[in-house]
């Protein structure tokens, strides 16, 4: 237990119904249950850094994080139990890769890796996890890890058959919208899928840098986002990509869609940029604390919880005040 949690070094943030919950290194993570005025500290049984939350219902949550970690909490993050070490993961990913090469000779190469992997299997961070639905969920992470679960976590199954990615680039950030999952990665890696993840097909961008996330708006559409600025929109679902422009080349981390319907990103130099509904440009909001952000959530009372190196900070509701242009 920490002394000042709420100041340490925190990677994400989320919703749990009302509640929200932060987490980051050391494997704290905090709980709020007044919109993030204040917090409180959960007791967690490992203490790796920890790199993101998801909660398909306000009790059942999931924290993934360093050493192949995965989570589980059944009371909204009061407690944690492990579900899953980097030991466990490399094993499931060297039967799948046992299995696949046994089918098709050229799977060999995964076999390789696979066997490779049991020597580093707690060096490999899982760096996001997603829901479908409260049965349905995914982990990505380092070197292509994908794992997936359609029993609420009793079975995982390794997925990497499920995208091509050979060269095993990172997988940082997953991205559910409407009928479509998204997933973002290094080098340029975005991916697709229209059937809940069976499947993942290639997204041909303009940019071969790293992305660190997907968001879409109302009548705007796709917008991918990632290293030194870099923001691109695509209004045909991938077809056709436009640069955005945000002002200065700071990578962005993370976005939020408000109930508005107006798009916030948050980027390493403690910027909030917001865009209203329907396109046009982005503005820097006003910040009572500006460091690297690098998680945003929205509050029950419509303010907006920021995560980053320095913890945790608050922006109120209303949150229109801008303070300059990007």
């Amino acid at each position: 237990m920490a002394r000042h949690p709420e100041t340490g070094v925190l990677l994400a943030v989320t919703r749990a119904g009302g509640r929200l919950v932060a987490a980051g290194e050391r494997g704290i993570v905090l709980l709020s249950d007044d919109n993030g005025a204040s917090w409180r500290q959960a007791r967690v049984p490992a203490s790796v850094t920890l790199t993101a939350l998801s909660f398909p219902t306000p009790e059942t949550g999931w924290a993934v994080g360093h050493a192949g970690l995965i989570l589980r909490s059944d009371d909204g993050g009061e407690s944690w139990s492990r579900v899953l070490d980097g030991k466990d993961t490399a094993a499931l990913e060297l039967a799948a890769a046992k299995a696949a090469a046994s089918a098709d000779p050229a799977a060999q190469r995964r076999l390789r890796d696979a066997t490779q992997a049991l020597d580093a299997a707690l060096d490999n961070p899982l760096l996001d996890v997603g829901f479908l639905t409260p049965e349905h969920g995914f982990v990505i992470g380092a070197y292509g890890a994908i794992f997936e679960t359609r029993d609420a976590g009793r079975h995982w199954q390794s997925r990497r058959d499920a995208l091509d990615n050979p060269r095993g680039k990172h997988l940082y950030r997953l991205y559910a919208a409407a009928d479509r999952l998204y997933i973002a990665g290094e080098q340029g890696a975005l991916f697709e899928s229209s059937d809940e993840g069976d499947h993942f097909q290639a997204l041909a961008t303009p940019y071969r840098g790293t992305y660190f996330g997907v968001a879409t708006q109302a009548d705007a559409g796709l917008i991918a986002y990632g290293l030194r600025g870099n923001a691109l929109q695509s209004s045909d679902t991938g077809a056709s990509w436009q640069a955005l422009d945000l002002g200065q080349p700071i990578t962005v981390t993370a976005s939020a869609s408000l109930p508005d319907r107006s798009l916030v990103l948050v980027d390493e130099a403690g910027r909030v940029l917001r865009r209203a509904a329907g396109g046009g440009v982005f503005q820097a909001l006003k910040t009572p604390q500006s460091f690297s952000f690098t998680s945003v959530a929205v509050a029950a009372d419509g303010g907006l919880v920021l995560a980053g190196i320095r913890g945790l900070t608050r922006i109120a509701p209303p949150i229109l005040e801008t303070a300059s242009t990007p």
